[in-house]
């Protein structure tokens, strides 16, 4: 084995003999005649190759990482059930699922296996990212990939202005340069000048050309980069920068399967929904929408998604009722000793309820997910399998599309505005359908979003306070606005108010306010028209109020709320009509009222 001697250090004269050269005569005899310099420095050697010949495992072992992959997401609101599955060899004793994200509940691992696998213990390891191995963030191959093409257009780049560089120094002159048919003081010959201008025009151009669209490519190339580089930065921040390693201990003599379940928060999902309105036949279509986003650390490659609106995390018990006691309440105590009195302090935030400080860091978008009236949670189990990034990009799934019959009315509120809008009322279709956004589309053409909510469904206009049961809820309906009605005119007159004396004594006060709208049907089809106001209402005994309607209302509580007025008539087309309402206060002339009105 050779050694390396560092320069100037003197070379022991019995290993000089012993490595067959030609010895001088001051060292010893014979090879097994060493000085004692020389043993020590042949035993240091020795221990040296026998460290060095120990493995870098010994120091430092690392458990051999499963291949897994993958195979079944079940998302709720905020929370996200991972299943990974693996393949054990024959006589396989461990298993090592590695590069997990850090947003991983250890309270939520599971793990199975295939029949015949006895599985014993298992290790939850939290590391950096960087250190460990094959868990480089997934973004950096795509970093490195546009840093390369950008130092590629930058060389070029570099080259080219290096190029025009050059042509300008030659066109202006090189001060003493002398070549072969060049004069001393640098100007170029008489016979070449056409030669070498033309050269240098052509040459010039084609550099001036390649800059700018090189200029372009790198800024574009810069602009892919820098979010790229933010969301990596992002990622590596906090326990985000860290991975989580599983390992368990086990035992099988056959070729099995092993699955780990386990819970990370921050994924969710947010339903949606499309609306399609064909107006002459008065049909809605439903589509079912869910978006889907998460940044969890790790993609969701090829799996089966599951969704539900049960979220695993929230209380499990209900709480328990207190106690209502009756007593003779104490007297107050004097003022001065309640100024002594220390100030309470403030209410401590439960640990259990204090959100994790990386997802405070990393706000995603908001899935407010509510669940319909029932029992149990609803799922949403998607035929095909996904691909949804860990980059927080939204995936848009269709779960299904609804049929339904509307009723179609336009309806104004003329006292807030003088517009009339479409609006179409279906009712609740069976089964559990959470609220969220919807896309109008009215014939085909996009009106704009709203919100659609089953749960809020409201009694319809026709229906009575004595409609109770399965009539009651059959008479639910949930509107739909389809944007203004540009074809029906509204106009509301200006309110005409008195204030007067009442009684025989003159002792109360009374006020009436008089209230006037215009509706104009400009279709060339009748229209249900549906004109809302609102009314006061007393809260007190001691104030009177009178009120008189023309035509007579559909309902003086519409949508089961008391004060809310309602017309509803067929208006054909070209017709016009008037509505009127007269209210009337009356109360005592020291009453000072508090009127909060519309």
């Amino acid at each position: 084995m050779p050694f390396a001697f560092l320069p100037g250090t003197a070379r022991p004269a019995a290993f000089t003999r012993c490595s067959g050269a030609p010895a001088e005569p001051s060292g010893p005899a014979a090879c097994g005649e060493r000085a004692p310099g020389a043993r020590a420095f042949v035993a240091a050697l020795a221990a040296c190759s026998a460290i060095a010949a120990i493995p870098v495992s010994h120091a430092q072992e690392r458990p051999p990482t499963t291949a897994s992959r993958i195979t079944q997401v079940t998302v709720a609101p905020g929370i996200a059930t991972i299943e990974r599955s693996a393949r054990l060899p024959a006589g396989a004793r461990s298993a090592t699922f590695a590069c997990l994200p850090a947003s991983l509940d250890p309270d939520s691992l599971q793990i199975s296996a295939d029949a015949g696998v006895r599985v014993g213990e298992f290790k939850v390891t939290t590391e950096d990212r960087d250190v460990a191995a094959g868990c480089a963030s997934p973004l950096d191959d795509r970093i490195r990939t546009l840093e390369d093409r950008i130092a590629d257009v930058q060389a070029e780049i570099t080259a080219l202005r290096r190029v025009d560089r050059y042509l300008d120094h030659v066109a202006g002159g090189s001060d003493g340069s002398t070549g072969s048919g060049t004069p001393r003081d640098g100007r170029t010959p008489a016979v070449q000048i056409p030669a070498t201008a033309e050269a240098l025009r052509k040459t010039s151009a084609e550099t001036l050309v390649r800059l700018p669209p090189l200029q372009r490519r790198q800024e574009a190339l810069e602009r892919e980069l820098k979010p790229l580089r933010a969301e990596r930065d992002h990622a590596a921040g906090g326990s985000r920068g860290k991975v989580v390693s599983v390992a368990v201990n086990l035992a099988t003599d056959r070729e099995a399967g092993l699955r780990l379940s386990y819970q990370v928060h921050g994924p969710g999902w947010q339903p949606a929904y499309r609306a399609r309105l064909d107006t002459a036949t008065g049909a809605v279509v439903l589509e079912r929408l869910a978006v889907v986003a998460q940044r969890s650390g790790e993609d969701w490659n090829d799996v089966r998604l599951v969704l539900t609106t049960q979220t695993p995390a929230r209380a499990t018990q209900g709480p328990r009722p207190g106690t209502w006691t009756v007593d003779v309440a104490a007297p107050p105590e004097p003022q001065r000793r309640l100024a002594r009195m220390p100030a309470p302090a403030a209410p401590m935030t439960s640990v259990a309820s204090a959100a994790p400080a990386d997802l405070a860091e990393a706000p995603l978008p908001d899935f407010d997910v509510t669940a319909l009236a029932g029992s149990y949670a609803t799922r949403f189990e998607v035929p095909q399998r996904l691909t949804v990034p860990a980059s927080g990009q939204r995936t848009t799934l269709l779960l299904g599309t609804h049929g339904a019959t509307a009723r179609l009315v336009t309806r104004t509120v003329p006292a807030r505005q003088p517009t009339a809008y479409l609006v179409a009322e279906i009712a609740p279709p069976a089964g559990s359908w959470p609220a969220g956004s919807v896309g109008l589309y009215r014939d085909g053409a996009f009106v704009g979003e709203g919100r659609l909510d089953f749960a809020a469904a409201a009694p319809t206009a026709t229906a009575t306070a004595a409609t109770a049961g399965a009539e009651a809820q059959a008479a639910r309906t949930v509107p739909l606005w389809f944007g203004p009605d540009d074809l029906v005119r509204v106009q509301a007159e200006a309110p005409q108010q008195t204030t007067g004396s009442a009684g025989f004594t003159g002792s109360r006060v009374e006020r009436r306010t008089a209230l006037a709208y215009r509706i104009e049907n400009r279709h060339t089809a009748p229209v249900t028209l549906q004109v809302i106001d609102a009314a006061p209402v007393s809260r007190n005994a001691k104030i009177e109020i009178e009120s008189r309607y023309a035509p007579a209302p559909l309902t003086t509580a519409w949508e089961g709320r008391p004060g809310t007025i309602a017309w509803q008539q067929t208006l054909a087309p070209g017709a016009e009509a008037r509505f009127t309402a007269e209210h009337t206060v009356r109360h005592d002339k020291d009453m000072v009222l508090d009127e909060n009105t519309p």
